[in-house]
């Protein structure tokens, strides 16, 4: 992938980032409600935040640390194969990835912002 100077929020991608953003998945929604307005610990996040051509569920800017939620699709063959190329990219570009199932976010809140912490005070 070849990209000029800006990596973050390509133009071309606005209008993905904003069909992503008006139809959240429930746990989405759930940490999001948890990550919006500095709730965290005072960390800035922004939702559905793209790196290149890929976009981002969560990112904190600040900490380079991307947080991914995934359905049970991402268990297909070639969604792994495409989550592990995206991570790669990311991981090259410095940016930390975690990834959470949707159904830990949905039944433990708690731990998956313990976990992110975790990953932020490392």
């Amino acid at each position: 992938m070849k990209f000029g100077s800006q990596l973050h929020n390509l133009p071309e991608m606005k209008k993905f980032r904003r069909e992503l953003r008006n139809k959240p998945t429930p746990a989405e929604q759930l940490l999001w409600n948890e990550l919006k307005w500095k709730k965290l610990k005072g960390y800035k996040f922004r939702r559905q935040h793209s790196v290149g051509n890929y976009i981002l569920d969560f990112y904190c800017a600040e900490y380079m640390l991307a947080i991914e939620l995934d359905g049970a699709h991402h268990l297909e063959k070639e969604e792994v194969i495409y989550d592990n190329a995206r991570t790669e990219f990311l991981n090259e570009l410095n940016i930390k990835v975690i990834r959470f199932r949707n159904f830990e976010v949905e039944n433990d809140i708690r731990r998956v912002l313990e976990d992110i912490l975790k990953v932020i005070n490392t």
